[in-house]
């Protein structure tokens, strides 16, 4: 049985744009949320590994582990509202 062949995420195009964002901002806030985002959205999809590949290389870059990411940003979303809507656009959460 051959090995199935990687897909393509159907947001892996605005989530490279996205991820190239976070790699050139660095860390903050919204950031750190947005991470955590795609970190749950691509953790077990059969693809996108240059994406997989960047989340890792941030989490190094930040030098933070995957369960410390999420520890910050449950925080973060307790706390405060990470993710507020943009002028002109309606509010819309992304989770899938």
């Amino acid at each position: 049985m051959s090995p199935q062949p990687d897909q393509k995420h159907p947001r892996e195009k605005s989530d490279r744009e996205e991820i190239n964002r976070i790699l050139q901002e660095g860390r903050s806030d919204y950031n750190l949320a947005e991470v955590a985002r795609l970190q749950i959205r691509y953790q077990h999809f059969p693809g996108a590994r240059e994406i997989q590949a960047d989340l890792a290389k941030i989490l190094n870059n930040w030098g933070l582990t995957e369960d410390e990411l999420y520890e910050i940003t449950r925080k973060l979303h307790s706390q405060q509202a990470v993710y507020k809507p943009r002028t002109n656009e309606k509010e819309q959460q992304d989770w899938s």
